[in-house]
Formats: C-alpha cells, sequence, structure tokens
C-alpha cells in the first residue's frame, strides 16, 4: 500500500474510511461535513453522529458510511485558525494521527482524507498539506495501508516554503532553454541512449554530440562543419531526412566498430551487463538498506517488490524505477545508470524529468515531498 493524492471531490472516492472534518457537535452546516452528510443520507448518518455526541478538537470517532462508497466515515474536528500560536498545528497533526490509529484497529486497508480544517475554519492549506504528508510518511513506516489525500481544487493546493520554492525556476531554466534548442534532441537522444551520460553543458548539441560519439562525418559542406566546430549560437537546423537517417547511422557504426574490434553479436550479448533488478538488489545491499525500508521510501507495496526480487528480467514502468532511485538515495550520476539498465533516461525536455532531477541536486529524497511538486505540476506520481 501506499500514498497517493488525487483531484476529487471525496464524497466520490471508494475506500474502506473516509475522513470527515466534524462538527464538534452533531449538526452539519457548511463545508466538508456538509457534503459527506448530503452523499451518505443525512437523516441516517445525523441519527448515527448524535450517538456520539460533542466531538473534542483533535478526536475520532466513527460512523457506518451509509450511501458512500466505503465502509466508514471516521469524524474528526480540526481546529479554527487564530494565528498559528494556540496549537493549531498540534491539534490537526492529532486529527490525522488519530484517524489513522482508529483506521488500523477497524482493519482498513484504505482511508481517504480531506485536507482537515482548510475549509471553513481557515487553517491554511500549505501548511496542513506539509503536517499531512509528514504523518502519512510517518505511519507507511511500518504500517501497510492506502492513504488517498483528495484534493478538491486547484485552489486548495498551494505548496511553499524554501524546498519548493526553486522547482519553478529549475524548470524554467531548463526545460524553456531546451525547447528554443529542440532542434538538437533527436541527435542527442540517440547519442545518450548508444553511449551512456553526456556532459551536462554538452547536452543540447546533438548533432555535434553523435557525431563525437560516433566519429560520424560532419555537415554536408565545410562551412556549416566549421560553423559546428565554432559552437556559434546561430547553428543551422538540420533538414528533417538528415535527421531521421542519423538512428540507423549510429546502429551501423556501432556495429561497424563492433567487427573492426573482431567481436561477434554472439560475444557482445555474452557481456551484457547487470540487470535493472541485479543493479537495484545490489545497491540495496552495498547503502545496507533493508529490503522494507527502501520499499516504503519508493512508495511501492510489498506485493510488487516480492514481484520485482522475483524476476531478474522485471521490466519497471519508469516511475517505479526512478523511485527506487531516490528510495536509494542515489546522486544523479547513479540515478542515470539505474534507469538506463531499465531502458529509461532523464530528458531536459520532460517536466516530470526536470522535477526529479531539481530535489535530486538538492538532496531531497522523500518520495512524498517529491510527489507534492509533481502533483502541483499535474505529473505522474511516484511509486506503485
Amino acid at each position: 500500500m501506499a500514498f497517493h493524492i488525487i483531484r476529487n471531490d471525496i464524497t466520490k472516492v471508494s475506500a474502506d474510511a473516509i475522513v470527515n472534518t466534524a462538527n464538534p457537535k452533531p449538526k452539519y452546516v457548511s463545508g466538508t461535513d456538509y457534503a459527506i452528510y448530503m452523499a451518505a443520507g443525512a437523516d441516517e448518518l445525523l441519527k448515527e453522529r448524535q450517538k456520539i455526541g460533542d466531538l473534542e478538537i483533535g478526536q475520532v470517532a466513527v460512523t457506518p458510511a451509509f450511501a458512500l462508497n466505503a465502509k466508514y466515515i471516521i469524524h474528526t474536528v480540526g481546529p479554527a485558525w487564530i494565528d498559528g500560536e494556540h496549537g493549531e498545528r498540534e491539534a490537526v497533526r492529532s486529527c490525522y494521527e488519530n484517524s489513522l490509529r482508529l483506521a488500523k484497529e477497524l482493519g482498513c486497508e484504505s482511508i481517504a482524507f480531506p485536507l482537515i480544517a482548510t475549509g471553513v475554519y481557515g487553517f491554511p492549506k500549505a501548511d496542513a498539506l506539509q503536517i499531512a504528508v509528514s504523518v502519512f510518511s510517518e505511519f507507511l513506516t511500518d504500517t501497510d495501508m492506502e492513504i488517498i489525500l483528495v484534493v478538491f481544487d486547484e485552489a486548495s493546493f498551494v505548496l511553499s516554503g524554501k524546498i519548493f520554492s526553486g522547482v519553478d525556476e529549475f524548470i524554467d531554466e531548463n526545460f524553456v532553454s531546451e525547447k528554443m534548442d529542440s532542434e538538437y534532441s533527436l541527435g542527442a537522444s540517440v547519442a545518450t541512449s548508444a553511449y551512456g551520460n553526456i556532459l551536462p553543458d554538452e547536452k543540447r548539441r546533438g548533432r555535434r554530440l553523435l557525431s563525437d560519439a560516433l566519429h560520424l562525418p560532419g555537415r554536408k559542406d565545410s562551412a556549416r562543419a566549421e560553423s559546428i566546430k565554432a559552437d556559434t549560437p546561430g547553428e543551422e537546423l538540420f533538414d528533417e531526412e538528415e535527421c531521421a537517417a542519423e538512428p540507423m547511422m549510429a546502429v551501423s557504426m556501432a556495429m561497424a566498430g563492433a567487427d573492426k574490434a573482431g567481436r561477434s553479436l554472439d560475444d557482445l550479448m555474452a557481456n551484457v551487463s547487470e540487470t535493472w533488478q541485479e543493479s537495484l538488489f545490489r545497491l540495496i545491499d552495498e547503502k545496507g538498506y533493508t529490503d522494507t525500508e527502501v520499499y516504503k521510501r519508493a512508495n511501492v507495496d510489498r506485493k510488487l517488490f516480492s514481484k520485482i526480487r522475483s524476476n531478474a528480467e522485471y521490466q519497471p514502468k519508469k516511475i517505479t524505477a526512478v523511485a527506487f532511485a531516490l528510495a536509494l538515495k542515489l546522486s544523479l550520476d547513479e540515478t542515470k545508470d539505474l534507469l538506463g539498465r531499465a531502458g529509461y533516461a532523464l530528458s531536459p525536455s520532460s517536466r516530470f524529468d526536470l522535477i526529479i532531477e531539481y530535489f535530486i541536486g538538492q538532496e531531497v529524497y522523500d518520495t512524498y515531498t517529491i510527489n507534492l511538486a509533481l502533483f502541483e505540476h499535474k505529473q505522474p506520481l511516484l511509486g506503485e
């Protein structure tokens, strides 16, 4: 089980338990509380809630879920925001912790939360988000449960703080400039996939990289060749036919190189290096981590991890491969190597890849934290 963020109406989410930001008294007035009563069946739910009576801030109680697609509704009372100096953050943390504890006692395998107290109670959304993710991360270190954080609209999801402040700037600096140099992208991708990592300051010079790596001929005439050597900003674009031929040229030259070295295809196949799975488990041993802490940090469940362990030829999704690289706290070069063994690379023209590269550069490896940034930028989330 793992942690997921979705944008939805919590009354439409399927989970064993739905958490309600409840009124301290057995009544419903507005916000999430009102929506849950309406969706579940207000009369029936109110009768059950009246049996419980008043609830204190941070306290939790459970009722049947009635018409919701769930077994239980866990009611918890959040604090009204004053100024942050009256124990509001501690109270919200208690709401999350006590709800999870009760869900575990009830035998729930999944639970869906709203951002507690961020509606009419006025709790700052960014603070609530950070508290929620912190509690979820701690809880999932020793408990298997699917936790779903349900965000109703984009305005409810705002990232702040030093850890996130550089993400947009990093994307702008790399993604925008890469798009401006997109005429070089095909050559760079061929060179990278065939020959491993390319030096960062070379990565946008696709044609030159390819010719350097493979010793291919230069441009069609000497004047254009001199333009490449001079590395001038006014380099001409390749024509489409020339670009389209380059992957085949790369393959041909690589095969020719093998022939000159006196190695057959069988020789090359006999020297294939580690698979992604073999490299993963070697790194786990070298780093001194346990299997459990790695798959939990990667935000994947035990069943998937067991499947990976039993199959040396396992082919992960890219998001899974990246999640394990983060769980192992690999450097950028180590990450690229591990991804390469699964047939993937980090591209400066991908926002997902740039966000991953940014956090590795900041030495931030927490999957839940990174998923917040990915979610905000509408990118796939890490883990499975």
